[in-house]
């Protein structure tokens, strides 16, 4: 493992951990956006997905760290909808 990997790695880490203390915190605060336990774990399962998925290559065009780490704050997103919405 290089430098870069481990780089990418913490950049998907730190946006998953960052929406989904998000969505429990909003969750919190707002009694009626708290989507549960399972929705609001979404985040950590687009980082599980990111490093399960990630084995080397050939990668395609979006295959990115940035949109990895924008699926992580869109499910982040999708879980408070659904707390609000469900």
């Amino acid at each position: 493992m290089n430098l870069e990997d481990a780089r990418e790695d913490v950049i998907v880490a730190a946006a998953a951990a960052v929406s989904t203390v998000a969505v429990a915190v909003i969750g919190r605060v707002v009694p009626a956006a708290d989507p549960g336990t399972v929705p609001s774990l979404a985040p950590i399962g687009v980082y599980l997905l990111y490093l399960f998925t990630r084995k080397g290559g050939p990668y395609t065009a979006l295959d990115t760290v940035r949109n990895w780490s924008l699926l992580a704050v869109v499910s982040a997103l999708v879980a408070l909808g659904y707390g609000i919405l469900g």
